[in-house]
């Protein structure tokens, strides 16, 4: 399940984990217009831990999800030489 919340200066997309199997906390996405932060309850820190992706981040993101194992660079192609493993 996931839920999408529309603020002043942000999305704001939260994960759900459901099911019988051991569950994780939820994590919330929360996207402005220069970056999109993550976010995700630890218990064991006692915390919320963040992680902030620059938009450039997110668009390679988003192809490398799609790529075979490599390195690449969005503008250029792949880097030369063998994939990494």
């Amino acid at each position: 399940m996931f839920t999408i919340e529309h603020d002043f200066d942000a999305t704001v997309i939260t994960l759900v984990d459901e099911g019988s199997e051991h569950l994780q906390e939820d994590v919330t996405i929360n996207s402005f217009e220069d970056c999109v932060t993550v976010e995700q309850f630890d218990p064991q820190a006692d915390r919320v831990m963040k992680v902030t992706f620059s938009m450039n981040q997110l668009r390679e993101l988003r192809a490398a999800l799609n790529l075979p194992e490599g390195i690449y660079r969005l503008s250029g192609g792949p880097f030369p030489g063998k994939p990494s493993s």
